[in-house]
C-alpha cells in the first residue's frame, strides 16, 4: 500500500484524507504548518468573517450538518464543523502540526518523494499530495511608504485584535470579499471610516436567514431533506455558471438584480455613481451583502475613489495631494492567488523545478497533475477555483480522482504514475480557449497573472468538472517501473 504525505489541513487536506480512509488507505500523514487545522477558516478572524456559499452546499456531501445556525455560516461555525469532521474520522492523530513544508524532491532512483520541513527534518513517501489552497498568502499593495505610517496597520487576513478601533479614524484600503464583511461590523464603532476604493464591486443581495430549531429538527428527522436542500443550492449555482460561457442572458439577469440592489440601498446619486462598477459582472468575484451599502451611507463614512499615491506617517495621501489623516489602516487587499505552492520548492524528475515549469503561469491536467512530477497530485490546483458554486464540491471530485490514482499505484507496486506532457498540453490549450470566452478577460483581478493568463478559474459547471474527473484514464499517464 503506497505511503502518502498530504500538505495542508484545511478543507482540501481533510477531504483528501477522508476519501483515502474510506477506501482503505490509512498510511498517510498530514503536514500542517500551523498549530491547528482549518486553513483559511482558522486564519481569517476579522469581524464578520463568513462564507458566501450556503452552508448545506459548503460542506462535505457525506458529512451533512442539519444543525447549521445560519444559511450562510460564520467562520466559527465552519471551523467547528471542520474540527468535528476531523474528530469523527480520527484524523487528528494523522496530522503533524507545526510542520511547515519548505521543500519537496522526487528521487529518480527510488521513485519516492522526500519532504523537508522548516525544522530541518525530512520525511519520505510514495505519493505527495498538496492541499495548500489558493488563498493562503495575504497580498499587500504596492504603495510607497507603507512602512512609514505612524499608527497601527494590518492586513485583514492577519487581523490585529489588540488594536482598539472604537473612536478611531480608520482607513480601509480595498473593497473585496473581506472588506464588504468587516466594514459594516466596524463602521458603528469608529469615529470616521474612509474607504479607499480603486474598483467598485458588483454586490448582490445575500438571501441569508437564521435556521430556527424547528428547521433543524425537520432536516434532522426527514430522510432525504438535507440532500434535497443541498441539491437546490447546487442547481442555482450551476445555472448561474452556465451564464459565464454558454448563456450570457443569465448573467444579464444577475446584473439586473445587483443594479437594483444598489439603487434600493443607495439613494444618493453621487455615492451610487462611485459604487457602480465599470466592468461586466462576473469579471471579478461576485460579492454578497445586505449591510455593506447601508454602512457606506452612514455620516461617518467617506468613499474615496481618488488613487492613493503614498502612505505618510499621518495617513494616506491621494493623487490630488490631499492627506487623509487616520489612526489605523486596514489593508483588505486580498491574496497572492496566482503564486501556487509558493514558497515551497518542488523538484520533480531529473531535478526539474515546478517554479520553472510554471514560469508563465501555473497549469496542470485537470488542475491535478503536472508532467515530470510523478506521483504528485494537487487539490485545489490551477484552474479549479469557481466563479460560482462550492469549492468543497470541486475538492471532493479531485479527492476521488487522486484516490483512484493511488489505487492504481497500489496495484502496481514499485511504479510511478506521471501525466503525459501532450495530454496536459492538449487539456490546457482547450481550457484557455474556453476561458477566452468568459467575462474574466475584461478586467484585472486575482484570477489572472501579470501577463493576463487566467490560472485560477474553471470555465464551466462543477458537474462538467466532476464528469471529467470521474475516473483516471490510464491512457493519459505513463506508468513506469522505478529502477
Amino acid at each position: 500500500m503506497p505511503s502518502i504525505i498530504i500538505i495542508g489541513a484545511g478543507f482540501g487536506g481533510l477531504g483528501m484524507a477522508i476519501e483515502l480512509q474510506r477506501n482503505g488507505f490509512r498510511e498517510f500523514t498530514i503536514l500542517e504548518r500551523a498549530g491547528d487545522l482549518g486553513g483559511v477558516w482558522r486564519e481569517n478572524t476579522y469581524p464578520g468573517a463568513a462564507c458566501d456559499v450556503p452552508s448545506p452546499l459548503y460542506s462535505f456531501s457525506k458529512e451533512p450538518k442539519p444543525e447549521w445556525r445560519q444559511r450562510y455560516s460564520g467562520r466559527e461555525d465552519i471551523w467547528e464543523y471542520m474540527r468535528g469532521v476531523a474528530e469523527r474520522h480520527g484524523l487528528l492523530k494523522s496530522i503533524e502540526f507545526g510542520a511547515e513544508v519548505v521543500e519537496c524532491e522526487f528521487e529518480d532512483e527510488s521513485g519516492r518523494w522526500t519532504v523537508r520541513t522548516a525544522d530541518g527534518s525530512a520525511r519520505t513517501a510514495d505519493v505527495l499530495i498538496s492541499a495548500v489552497g489558493q488563498l493562503s498568502r495575504p497580498a499587500m499593495p504596492a504603495i510607497a511608504g507603507i512602512e512609514r505610517f505612524a499608527g497601527d496597520s494590518f492586513h485583514s487576513a492577519l487581523w490585529d485584535h489588540g488594536v482598539e478601533l472604537a473612536g478611531k479614524r480608520v482607513a480601509c484600503i480595498g473593497t473585496g470579499a473581506s472588506a464588504i464583511q468587516y466594514v459594516p461590523e466596524i463602521q458603528p464603532k469608529v469615529e470616521r471610516l474612509t474607504l479607499f476604493q480603486r474598483t467598485a464591486a458588483w454586490v448582490l443581495p445575500k438571501f441569508d436567514t437564521d435556521y430556527k430549531p424547528v428547521h433543524q429538527r425537520v432536516l434532522l428527522h426527514v430522510p432525504g431533506l438535507p440532500a434535497a436542500e443541498r441539491f437546490w443550492w447546487w442547481g442555482i449555482g450551476e445555472t448561474v455558471a452556465l451564464g459565464l460561457v454558454e448563456f450570457p442572458g443569465i448573467v444579464r439577469v444577475v446584473s439586473g438584480i445587483a443594479q437594483r440592489h444598489l439603487e434600493e440601498q443607495v439613494t444618493d446619486p453621487v455615492l451610487r455613481a462611485k459604487l457602480t462598477p465599470d466592468y461586466p459582472i462576473g469579471c471579478k468575484r461576485g460579492l454578497f451583502s445586505n449591510d455593506y451599502y447601508p454602512a457606506l451611507t452612514e455620516p461617518n463614512v467617506r468613499v474615496e475613489t481618488t488613487a492613493i499615491s503614498e502612505i505618510v506617517p499621518e495617513g494616506v495621501r491621494t493623487a490630488d495631494g490631499v492627506v487623509h489623516e487616520v489612526d489605523v489602516i486596514i489593508y483588505g487587499t486580498g491574496f497572492k492567488g496566482t503564486e501556487f505552492l509558493w514558497p515551497m520548492k518542488i523538484r520533480g524528475r531529473g531535478g526539474r523545478t515546478l517554479a520553472d515549469e510554471w514560469a508563465d503561469g501555473a497549469h496542470a491536467h485537470l488542475g491535478i497533475t503536472v508532467p515530470h512530477f510523478p506521483n504528485m497530485f494537487l487539490v485545489y490546483g490551477p484552474n479549479t477555483n469557481l466563479g460560482v458554486g462550492s469549492i468543497i464540491y470541486m475538492i471532493e471530485s479531485q479527492a476521488r480522482y487522486i484516490r483512484h490514482a493511488v489505487q492504481v499505484l497500489g496495484e502496481h507496486p514499485g511504479h510511478t504514475l506521471e501525466v503525459k506532457a501532450r495530454t496536459e498540453r492538449a487539456f490546457n490549450t482547450a481550457l484557455q480557449e474556453r476561458l477566452a470566452k468568459t467575462p474574466w478577460n475584461f478586467c484585472t483581478s486575482w484570477y489572472r497573472t501579470a501577463s493576463g493568463r487566467i490560472t485560477n478559474n474553471w470555465p464551466g459547471t462543477t458537474r462538467s468538472y466532476r464528469r471529467r474527473t470521474r475516473k483516471v484514464r490510464l491512457t493519459d499517464f505513463e506508468l513506469t517501473r522505478t529502477p
